[in-house]
């Protein structure tokens, strides 16, 4: 917009509650100075700025903030006074990150969720499923294998988050930058899953060790699902439209994840090649169940998340997390159905002894479930579908200025896509002041595909602007065409350009 008179204030407003990244909300005036004036005023999802007055010209709006799921946001736009001018720059406002550290956030995520696989299901099928008769010592050493994974995992994730979020490299993070990450939920999160690994710690050489009481399994089951919910409360679902339930599901789907992986782990490691045919004769048909259990208990909470955080169809192939649930959906369908044929061999084990056979299944499951994991720790460092549609209809966003002899019209096309669009115009004077104006007349054509001009009905909401409603039916270089008529005998036409994607 062309504004008259510089504002007092600039006002963002997020669609969830923001965080500060010290000094990385600026208005940079027409000189390259800024013209914010004092720390922003951060109120859920309304960032304040205050300014100072600066000279006539076009002014830059850029930001990054730390969004509800811990993730940064950057961005930015223009606004002149009095005149339109070349768009400032900003060095220092909206950093795009460092590749090299966003890179090691996903790896990070990546070996924690290899550590969870180790650490879980070793630890259940020990507790339920192990005979006495076979040495604990191999699986005793791929648990706390687990527990090392997750606690360098959580030291090294909580120690990136400080540059991930202010945009620098590894080592660009400054003490203030570690204090905002060890206040925010994220770091609470992750002390709290420190806290539970030490816990954790103390329990498990009881059941290592095949000592352990009832008690110390329920102590160690109450701390493994404190352990889980600290990870999403870290992501996506905890700035999903219903949190609470996207927490509980996620929470579930890492769950029954590590549950099924870290059975197979410990099948293929350990029971196959070390357990007599008997003894496997019992417990795979157990082993079975837990497995289909735990693979209903990911479709589920899968396709659960799935519907809250991509609200269309079209989100699915057109937003990169869309794309990343899809190959996510298709590796998960060659997994089962190698599981299906796994789960036959478990059914004739006690005719034919197919243990050869079996392990080769396992071993099939166990790399494709890999990649599986490698798509989940670059899922959720990936916009969510439905923010991602929203941005997208954001960025189309179309502004113009036209000029006359009359007049200067401001015209504002959203979201310029194909589909339903708003069309406001804005009447004014040479000296950017409201011009009333009597009649509007509005057309938009698209010649290169032979359509006609159609009529824009127009809604007039004050004498100087007016908002018309359209749908669009397919893309191309629109030519919308204007006509005001300021007086009983002063009218002028404009045309623009429009592309709609």
């Amino acid at each position: 917009a062309v504004l008259s008179s510089p504002p007092a204030e600039v006002v963002l407003t997020f669609s969830e509650p923001v965080r500060e990244v010290p000094d990385k909300v600026r208005v940079i005036g027409p000189d390259g100075k800024r013209v914010d004036r004092g720390k922003p005023q951060f109120d859920g999802a309304v960032v304040t700025i205050p300014l100072d007055s600066g000279p006539e010209g076009t002014y830059l709006v850029s930001y990054r903030v730390i969004s509800a799921d811990s993730h940064p946001v950057s961005g930015g736009y223009t606004y002149s006074v009095g005149q339109a001018t070349e768009p400032p720059t900003d060095t220092g406002g909206e950093a795009t990150g460092d590749p090299a550290v966003t890179t090691a956030v996903k790896i990070t995520r990546y070996v924690g969720y290899v550590g969870l696989v180790l650490l879980v299901g070793p630890l259940l099928v020990l507790s339920l499923l192990w005979p006495r008769r076979l040495s604990r010592r191999g699986p005793a050493r791929l648990v706390w294998t687990g527990v090392g994974l997750v606690t360098v995992a959580t030291l090294a994730g909580f120690w990136l988050q400080a540059p991930y979020t202010s945009g620098g490299s590894f080592f660009e993070a400054s003490g203030g930058d570690f204090e905002d990450v060890l206040l925010s939920t994220y770091g609470v999160a992750h002390l709290v899953r420190l806290g539970v690994l030490a816990a954790a710690a103390i329990l498990i050489p009881a059941l290592l060790s095949g000592r352990a009481a009832w008690t110390d399994h329920a102590l160690l089951a109450f701390v493994g699902v404190a352990g889980l919910v600290t990870w999403p409360l870290t992501g996506h679902p905890a700035a999903s439209s219903v949190p609470t339930v996207s927490v509980i599901v996620d929470a579930v789907h890492l769950g029954g994840m590590a549950v099924w992986l870290g059975g197979m782990v410990m099948l293929v490691a350990f029971l196959l090649p070390q357990a007599h045919p008997r003894e496997l004769a019992v417990i795979l048909p157990v082993w079975s169940r837990w497995a289909a259990v735990s693979v209903g208990a990911l479709l589920v909470t899968g396709t659960g998340q799935a519907f809250i955080e991509v609200d269309a169809l079209d989100s699915l192939t057109g937003t990169t997390y869309g794309k990343l649930i899809l190959a996510k959906v298709a590796l998960l369908a060659l997994v089962l159905a190698v599981a299906a044929y796994s789960h036959k061999l478990v059914e004739r084990f006690a005719d034919d002894g197919s243990s050869r056979r079996l392990r080769r299944a396992v071993w099939a499951e166990l790399a494709i479930s890999a990649v599986i994991l490698a798509v989940s720790a670059v899922l959720v460092q990936t916009i969510p579908a439905r923010t991602a549609a929203a941005n997208a209809r954001l960025d189309s966003y179309y502004s113009t200025t036209l000029t006359s002899s009359l007049f200067t019209l401001q015209v504002e096309v959203e979201p310029a896509l194909v589909g339903g669009n708003s069309i406001h115009l804005y009447s004014f004077t040479s000296e950017n002041q409201p011009l009333p104006v009597l009649e509007w007349k509005a057309t938009i054509a698209l010649p290169e595909k032979d359509i006609e001009p159609i009529e824009i009905p127009l809604i007039t909401f004050t004498d100087y602007h007016v908002l018309g409603e359209i749908r669009l039916p397919t893309a191309g270089d629109w030519e919308l065409r204007i006509t005001a008529r300021t007086s009983d005998i002063d009218q002028a036409t404009v045309t623009a350009t429009v592309p709609i994607k």
